[in-house]
């Protein structure tokens, strides 16, 4: 009985010694062609372990990048390029077409534990190229 109660009560002192933060954002924006959204769904844990303080985050992400404009404007689309960039990360994307795209809307999506995580004061930079036309954009933080 004593070494169920020291178990409930060391379990019970180191929930109390835990914090976890969630941050979930949603970032977006627009340019005259394109609009995209970048959702940020991330949880950071601190705790303590031997007497020493610890850190863990992880994250899901996802990016979804859409034509504004009808379906048939892009029906002569070769190649889309397309680029995102927050203050620690950045990914882009390259599509090649053969035949016209079926989708004006594009994305991305991963997860990582441990990785840089995204604030929720960051303003992330879009850059598309399509064809022989490119405009930039940024993404700010809509869940504040």
């Amino acid at each position: 009985m004593k070494k169920i109660m020291t178990l409930l009560f060391t379990l019970m002192l180191l929930t109390a010694c835990s914090e976890t933060t969630y941050n979930d954002y949603i970032f977006s924006g627009e340019s005259e062609h394109w609009e995209a959204e970048y959702t940020y769904n991330g949880t950071e844990k601190w705790g303590e372990k031997d007497g020493q303080r610890t850190y863990s985050n992880e994250y899901d992400f996802r990016f979804i990048l859409k034509y504004k404009g009808s379906l048939e404007e892009l029906s002569s689309l070769q190649k889309l390029e397309y680029s995102y960039e927050t203050n620690r990360v950045h990914e882009s994307s390259t599509e090649e077409f053969t035949e016209p795209p079926s989708t004006g809307t594009f994305s991305s999506s991963g997860s990582s534990r441990g990785g840089a995580k995204v604030h929720e004061d960051e303003v992330i930079k879009v850059n598309v190229k399509w064809d022989d036309f490119e405009e930039s954009f940024e993404l700010n933080n809509n869940s504040k």
